[in-house]
């Protein structure tokens, strides 16, 4: 047997094809084709790997054979699925398909819902902008309790000290954690962070919460506090710039005396 293995770009990245040519017998010529995870886990068949992927990759149009998406096919197999409830309808035999069914999201749930259309009184509405959102997780930013920074010799950063304005909102959030979650909040998002605007989420969090927003009340900054900011950071880009011209005068002085202490021996 001659075997040939090239990677997948329809799948995620690590994974195998492997194309197996049959040398003798009755089927030479022939090929069987193999699939391997990032891990060496072997799959044989398409049902095989959407069992294994589950949600992370949609198979619908994938060809095991070629290794690639091709949208033609799940068009195909739509228009056969109706003409097969058609003939099942009439009285034709069932269909014994093993492959998995279609998945979709109703548009009609404030959060998304995976719906399985595999009966076919089910009729289903795809919303394209509720697919391709994740669900946020409520109070996430917990997870980052008892977490602490620290330098290269292993010694915890002083914690940043809060403005008394910033004050938490749910279940039992620390200063450190509201830091983590404002910090989050100002690098993954381009909104501006206003905090939980709602006054019904401090009554409670779980219902009337912002997910898109840290953990605080709603505060606002004015320009005093902004030129105080300012002023710090000019102070702090000086001692830098006064830090580094120290050092490299420094170590100029001591090449200067490193190269007269050369020409002297």
């Amino acid at each position: 047997m001659e075997k040939r293995r090239s990677d997948c770009p329809a799948l995620p990245p690590g994974w195998k094809k492997e194309e197996v040519i049959r040398k003798s017998g009755l089927s030479a010529g022939k090929s069987d084709i193999y699939y391997y995870s990032p891990t060496g886990k072997k799959f044989r068949s398409k049902p095989q790997l959407s069992r294994y992927l589950g949600n992370k990759v949609d198979l619908a149009c994938f060809d095991f054979r070629t290794g690639k998406m091709m949208p033609g096919k799940l068009q195909k197999n739509k228009q056969k699925l109706r003409h097969d409830q058609l003939s099942l309808a009439k009285g034709g035999k069932p269909d014994l398909n093993t492959s998995l069914p279609i998945r979709q999201t109703a548009s009609i749930f404030k959060q998304p819902v995976t719906k399985i259309t595999n009966h076919p009184g089910n009729k289903v509405k795809t919303d394209l902008q509720r697919a391709t959102e994740q669900p946020r997780q409520l109070f996430w930013e917990r997870r980052l309790t008892g977490l602490r920074s620290s330098d290269v010799s292993q010694e915890v950063l002083r914690t940043m000290e809060l403005p008394k304005v910033l004050q938490s909102v749910g279940l039992s959030s620390s200063d450190d954690t509201l830091l983590s979650a404002i910090a989050s909040a100002l690098h993954m998002s381009s909104a501006p962070i206003t905090g939980q605007t709602s006054v019904a989420a401090e009554k409670n969090p779980a219902i009337w919460l912002n997910t898109s927003q840290p953990l605080c009340k709603a505060f606002t900054v004015t320009d005093e506090q902004i030129r105080e900011q300012e002023l710090k950071v000019q102070q702090a880009r000086r001692s830098l710039e006064e830090a580094l011209m120290a050092n490299s005068l420094a170590r100029a002085a001591e090449n200067s005396k490193q190269m007269s202490e050369e020409k002297a021996t």
